[in-house]
């Protein structure tokens, strides 16, 4: 599992999942990003389906190892039905089993401006 966690904040970048293991680098990388960013913010990798951590998982394992607030960042270009209908189903699961833990969704990355900025970049150089 990618999951470290060296204070009370944890981050789970939650993505679909996939059986090609290659599928994973790209969210790995950002979770590698982050730790290199800010070495004591707990970071973990969770994806809905195929792959492992789960969501709750991940922020079980995050909770255990002392995050008291987790921030959700879900690796989607779209809102679509899973951010839209599973992910707030998986959320109020977390809430409920950890009741103690504030549990912050932030918005999809394709709803981020800076994102969508960048991949126009990329396309047009």
């Amino acid at each position: 599992m990618t999951c470290t966690s060296l204070s009370h904040r944890g981050i789970v970048l939650f993505a679909h999942g996939s059986r090609d293991p290659q599928w994973r680098l790209p969210i790995e990388a950002v979770a590698a990003q982050i730790r290199a960013r800010q070495p004591n913010t707990a970071v973990c990798c969770a994806y809905l389906e195929i792959c492992t951590p789960s969501l709750p998982d991940a922020a079980s394992l995050l909770i255990a190892e002392g995050a008291s607030e987790i921030r959700v960042f879900p690796l989607f270009l779209g809102v679509g039905k899973h951010a839209r209908e599973d992910l707030p189903l998986l959320l109020e699961s977390i809430r409920v089993e950890h009741p103690g833990v504030v549990v912050e969704l932030l918005p999809t990355a394709g709803e981020h401006e800076q994102l969508t900025a960048l991949m126009a970049e990329i396309a047009l150089s």
